[in-house]
């Protein structure tokens, strides 16, 4: 019985730091460049402070958010596999920024609601500087 207890107790104890770990992580993005002609931007992990958006964003060499594209939903914590539908056509080539956006000042919850330079579901910065990626559209 003691055996099992200890066993028990450990593993809730493991269970809570990796929960705590894993919600503590400063808000990042992994993607790569890819193919695009399905329609769908990914990134392969997210990680969110909070609800919000992983937000695809046309950019250029100025590396400045352009018009939004296409957007998805994000969960407090790690996303893993997150995929936004494109809304408009990207040619191979183009950059896209992928952007970590919260879901707070609009009228909504669960409503993208962010036009470029709104403060309603706006982007994440962490010391001033936006969390976010750039990828190049194959």
């Amino acid at each position: 019985m003691k055996i099992f207890t200890v066993s028990v107790s450990a593993l809730a104890m493991a269970s809570s730091l990796a929960f705590a770990a894993g919600h503590s992580m400063a808000p990042t993005i992994e993607a790569r460049d890819q193919a695009v002609s399905n329609g769908v931007v990914s990134a392969r992990m997210v990680n969110a402070g909070e609800n919000g958006w992983l937000v695809v964003h046309r950019t250029d060499s100025d590396m400045k958010p352009g018009p939004v594209v296409g957007y998805a939903p994000l969960r407090h914590g790690k996303n893993m596999d997150v995929a936004a539908i494109l809304q408009e056509p990207v040619a191979k080539g183009d950059m896209l920024m992928l952007m970590v956006h919260a879901e707070t000042g609009g009228n909504a919850v669960g409503v993208f609601e962010y036009t470029l330079g709104a403060k309603e579901d706006g982007p994440v910065k962490i010391d001033g500087k936006l969390v976010m990626k750039v990828i190049k559209a194959m």
